[in-house]
């Protein structure tokens, strides 16, 4: 079930982070975590999964961190939460099932709840991380990438 927590805004902003300041560079996590304020323990199983999902890339060794694994404007927010969403579901797998739910609540709540979950994601797929580094640009937000370019004659 889509949940608008800390973890998923935690996602969304790590991995337009990257995608705004590595200039094709890595980017470290504790990078992310120092630009954005995220608590560092909130990203890095998030961070596992995303590769996993194809949604970022993870560079092993001393200038190892993360890329994106796709273009920006092939990642969408929606593609992030889902992400996200196994992931808190993983974590509530231990909880005692909903068996005091109600014929209203079996019937009729969950069914629109799940509606309102599938249009919310579909708004989340229409919004790109190429368009979310475009807003931050707009508004000012300090970029990277000017810090990691290096030139060789």
């Amino acid at each position: 079930m889509l949940k608008f927590s800390k973890k998923l805004l935690y996602a969304i902003e790590a991995v337009t982070d990257i995608a705004y300041n590595s200039g094709g560079e890595p980017v470290q996590i504790r990078e992310v975590t120092s630009r954005q304020g995220v608590p560092q323990r909130y990203l890095e199983q998030v961070m596992q999964r995303l590769v996993k999902a194809g949604i970022l890339k993870g560079i092993r060794g001393p200038r190892g961190g993360y890329l994106l694994a796709r273009e920006r404007s092939k990642i969408s927010v929606g593609d992030i939460a889902r992400v996200v969403m196994v992931v808190e579901e993983d974590m509530e797998s231990g909880l005692p099932d909903d068996m005091a739910i109600g014929p209203i609540g079996r019937q009729v709540i969950r069914p629109l709840w799940s509606e309102f979950q599938d249009q919310i994601l579909e708004m989340m797929d229409k919004i790109t991380v190429e368009e979310l580094t475009t807003r931050a640009f707009k508004n000012g937000v300090p970029s990277e990438v000017y810090n990691r370019i290096t030139y060789s004659i």
